[in-house]
């Protein structure tokens, strides 16, 4: 499995409108086994995505999904910084789906 650990900064008050373009961006992506969002309750701008796959190249693929393109090219505005924190190697762990989303 390949792991990511990413970080957004959103631009300032445009937050929870990011978190939403994020979620409607990740629905059927092939080799997907867990995509999550989450808010930083200690920074007002940050939001940190976890996500689990099968392989590297399949989160590569999902770069050129009509879906996911729609949605960096709408979140891309609400963003003023972007961290790539980890790349991991899942193992596994309670609630990571057994087949991908």
């Amino acid at each position: 499995m390949y792991g990511l650990i990413g970080k957004f900064i959103a631009a300032e008050g445009q937050r929870d409108a990011l978190v939403d373009i994020l979620l409607e961006g990740m629905a059927s992506m092939p080799g997907c086994f867990s995509y999550v969002v989450a808010r930083d309750p200690q920074d007002a701008s940050a939001i940190w995505i976890t996500e689990v796959w099968d392989n590297a190249e399949s989160h590569r693929a999902s770069l050129e999904l009509p879906s996911v393109q729609q949605a960096i090219a709408r979140g891309r505005p609400l963003i003023a910084g972007m961290e790539r924190i980890a790349e991991t190697a899942p193992a596994g762990g309670h609630g990571l789906a057994k087949e991908p989303l």
